[in-house]
Parts: structure tokens; sequence; C-alpha cells
């Protein structure tokens, strides 16, 4: 079955750096696309960025263009999520997750809303704090 698992979660201070990860099994790693998303306590889940594997897609929330970078080995059926800059708003459990509708017809569309998503993941927290 699909399994999605993200790790890299940490206490850090504003101004560093994270890399989380997610790996993926289950189904073929170029097919569906990966979005990765954030939810701070108490408030609802945004989509903050979303990658397309098979064609190297991405797509980034406004909010954290600049800041994010969102990636991928094929090799490790993982995908990545960079955070630099870390500010205090950006605490909050980071969720991956599987489309595997994206692209149809010849089409990939790439999308940051939670309800285009199947597969989800456990999630990993994310502090910033000084």
């Amino acid at each position: 079955q699909v399994q999605l698992v993200e790790s890299g979660g940490a206490s850090v201070q504003p101004g560093g750096s994270l890399r989380l990860s997610c790996a993926a099994s289950g189904y073929t790693f170029s097919s569906y696309c990966v979005g990765w998303f954030r939810q701070p306590a108490g408030k609802g889940r945004e989509g903050v960025a979303t990658i397309y594997p098979g064609g190297d897609n991405t797509y980034y929330s406004n909010s954290v263009k600049g800041r994010f970078t969102i990636s991928q080995d094929k090799l490790k059926n993982t995908v990545y999520l960079e955070i630099n800059n870390l500010e205090p708003g950006d605490t909050a459990t980071y969720y991956c997750a599987a489309d595997p509708r994206c692209c149809r017809d010849g089409t990939c569309y790439l999308s940051l809303l939670a309800a285009e998503y199947t597969y989800w993941g456990q999630g990993t927290q994310v502090t910033v704090a000084s």
C-alpha cells in the first residue's frame, strides 16, 4: 500500500535551515505528485510546495516562495523540502501527501489544495523559537 514517511523536523532558532524528507513507497514514484503541507497548532492546513517527480515540475505558495525549495531523489523515492531563513511563523506540523490524479490526458495539474491529495504521511514537527 502507499506509504509516506516524513522526517527531519526539529526545534531551531530563527534564521536557521532545515531539510525535511518524505520517503514514499507502494507506488511508482514518478507517477504521483507529492506536496508538502503545514498545519500550525489550532489552525488549518496550508499547502506550501508540490512537485511532479516524473517531470520535475514544481509549484510554490506565494507565502514561502524564495525560502522553500522542493526537490526529489528518484533513486531514493524521496521528496525533500528545504526551508531557509526559518521564521517563528513557520512553526507547524509538516505533512507530505501524494496525488495520484495530478497528471491526466498529457497535462499535469499541480495543486496546493489538501482535498486533491489522497495519501498522507503522519507529519513531522518544526518549531522555530529563540
